[in-house]
């Protein structure tokens, strides 16, 4: 009998011990996770985020519940990226560009740094481009993880990853994330460096520049990769970009581009005749995949769709578009 009420007594006390531990936890916040916004307020070196976030009105969206990442710029980015922009504070910069600027850094799904790979996503920004399809973000995933090229490119560099919140993931990154144009998409993705050489190669055409700003924008790029360039190098026997006649370089590149259209891959259609910035035309086909005529009659395919930029949108295709000279 004595043994039974031993036992019992034991018992009793192990559920009491149990109880009080599990009210202790419930009673520490500080081990219970906490939301985006508050793993911001938190951390010192990155007050001007939340400075940012409570004028542009996010504060309440990154405390809510949800699955966010969130590419958080520190002090000294801000810092940098006001004197860039020549605004004298916070308070300088519009509250819609800001609010822009701040989602330009904001996915909808939680990302952890062993879950990121190399490509595109989606951030929750939108551009004067369109209003209904929000900018790409271009992540490469390397010894460090860089966001659309790096601060040279007006992007960023994680330097502390998988901060932990209740709605979330926050990365520390080195720099704000600006909106980036066409060029900027172009030059973070290693894919197109012939592309970027050949917009650069002659400064006196300004190409590069119109590429990078709002005249005449929005435009859609059909963006041929380096391997497309070389094959476009071997077929017309030119021995390198140098080689080509600043005219044909120019007609060329012009020819891959409309201005005045954001045009997404599902508003192409079957036998859809496009007008280009060089004044030819090609054709659409979707028969058997999404491909391109050209006015030589070389057939390109569309391999990559709605890269969204700033201020216009870039499909990539395999092939150079020749236009007739």
């Amino acid at each position: 009998m004595k043994t039974i009420k031993f036992k019992l007594i034991a018992f009793l006390a192990l559920i009491t011990l149990v109880s009080i531990s599990c009210n202790n936890d419930d009673d520490n916040p500080s081990e219970q996770p906490q939301t985006i916004a508050s793993i911001a307020k938190a951390n010192p070196n990155l007050s001007s985020l939340v400075a940012a976030l409570e004028k542009a009105g996010l504060t309440a969206t990154l405390n809510s519940s949800g699955s966010y990442t969130v590419f958080a710029p520190t002090n000294t980015a801000f810092t940098a990226f006001l004197s860039a922009k020549g605004y004298a504070n916070l308070d300088a910069v519009p509250v819609a560009a800001l609010k822009e600027i701040l989602l330009n850094h904001v996915l909808s799904a939680k990302v952890k740094s062993t879950e990121i790979t190399t490509g595109y996503v989606k951030t929750l920004a939108k551009g004067g481009a369109s209003a209904s399809n929000t900018i790409s973000m271009y992540i490469e995933k390397g010894a460090n993880v860089d966001v659309n090229g790096g601060k040279t490119n007006g992007g960023a560099t994680v330097t502390t990853p998988d901060i932990e919140a209740s709605n979330g993931v926050v990365h520390v990154v080195d720099g704000v994330i600006g909106l980036p144009t066409i060029v900027n998409h172009a030059i973070a993705n290693k894919n197109f460096t012939t592309l970027v050489s050949a917009l650069t190669y002659n400064p006196a055409s300004g190409f590069a520049a119109i590429l990078s700003g709002t005249a005449s924008s929005p435009f859609t790029v059909f963006a041929p990769t380096n391997t497309a360039f070389t094959s476009f190098l071997t077929e017309t026997g030119f021995s390198g970009l140098p080689a080509v006649p600043s005219n044909v370089l120019e007609t060329t590149l012009k020819y891959h581009v409309l201005a005045g259209a954001n045009v997404r891959s599902s508003a192409l259609t079957n036998g859809q005749v496009v007008s280009t910035f060089a004044g030819q035309n090609f054709t659409i086909g979707l028969t058997g995949g999404a491909k391109i005529t050209d006015a030589s009659a070389r057939v390109s395919n569309i391999v990559a769709t709605d890269v969204q930029c700033s201020n216009g949108i870039i499909h990539v295709i395999d092939k150079v578009l020749l236009p007739k000279f």
